[in-house]
């Protein structure tokens, strides 16, 4: 399954989740099936968002969606954003 993991700084969490929660590219009609936020232990505002889909042509389409997003909001919502398609390989549960 393809996982888009994008991480990027946000300047304040309450706001960047809100502006995330509007959902302004309709992710399920993007195909994300599921997705995780995560924060950084250390520093809060460190944010990285695993966006599950059943293609790796739905996580592209995404992704290019993303980037017209972050044209938007770079250097005053989020900072330096990162993101790349990976692949689960192995899970193991203990």
């Amino acid at each position: 399954m393809p996982t888009l993991r994008i991480e990027h700084h946000v300047a304040n969490y309450a706001g960047w989740k809100k502006a995330f929660d509007d959902d302004p590219i309709g992710r399920a009609r993007s195909g994300v099936l599921r997705y995780s936020i995560l924060r950084g232990a250390d520093n809060p505002n460190d944010v990285m968002i695993d966006l599950d889909f059943a293609s790796k042509e739905e996580a592209e389409g995404l992704l290019a969606a993303m980037r017209q997003v972050w044209g938007r909001v770079q250097g005053t919502l989020i900072f330096e954003p990162r993101a790349q398609i990976v692949e689960t390989v192995e899970t193991k549960e203990y």
